[in-house]
């Protein structure tokens, strides 16, 4: 994870879920994450496995300059990839663990933008395997966005988050720092001679 967005909506997510696998749906609070509302869609799980999507954030819109709610999240990929699309998402709600994917839109004739994708499972009314809370964020802002629609997403990459990124606070950086040499600090569990 890279982007701003998806970095606080990781964050916000696994904090909500404490020791659980996913939380609830509703235990999202919009307010919460209003700097990254932009950003953010909520997919509902489907029978017919085309994810529809229940929120869809202005920068999502804007991408396809259009309403993206209750479109199908799947048919935002090229035909060709909309198994391996399903399948990833399907792979994240079985596993319960977050995915984040390397995807690349573009109008007709015009420079693909990369953008990064984030899901993380939900559970709706107790039931699992239920919601999806995403991001889906450009790592540049193409000069055509809001002006052309893209055609499709195109997946570059994906993988599968495992573990949640370590917090690092003041406090327990000090507690790991055996040494302090001219302003930098040696941290035991490096490489060693």
């Amino acid at each position: 994870m890279r982007q701003p967005a998806t970095l606080e909506l990781y964050s916000y997510w696994n904090l909500l879920r404490g020791a659980r696998l996913s939380p609830e749906r509703e235990e999202v609070d919009p307010l919460a994450i209003r700097h990254i509302l932009a950003d953010t869609m909520m997919l509902e799980a489907d029978e017919a496995r085309t994810f529809p999507m229940r929120i869809s954030g202005t920068r999502l819109n804007a991408l396809f300059l259009g309403e993206q709610k209750d479109r199908a999240f799947i048919d935002l990929f090229a035909p060709a990839e909309r198994p391996s699309a399903a399948a990833m998402i399907l792979s994240m709600l079985n596993g319960a663990r977050p995915v984040v994917a390397t995807l690349t839109a573009a109008p007709q004739g015009d420079e693909p933008a990369t953008l990064e994708l984030l899901l993380l499972p939900l559970r709706h009314r107790g039931k699992g395997k239920a919601r999806i809370l995403g991001a889906l964020s450009p790592i540049a802002s193409p000069s055509w966005l809001g002006l052309r629609p893209a055609r499709c997403l195109r997946m570059i990459s994906m993988r599968f988050v495992e573990e949640p990124p370590v917090q690092d606070t003041p406090e327990r950086l000090a507690g790991r720092i055996s040494a302090r040499r001219r302003g930098l600090f040696v941290i035991p569990g490096g490489r060693s001679a």
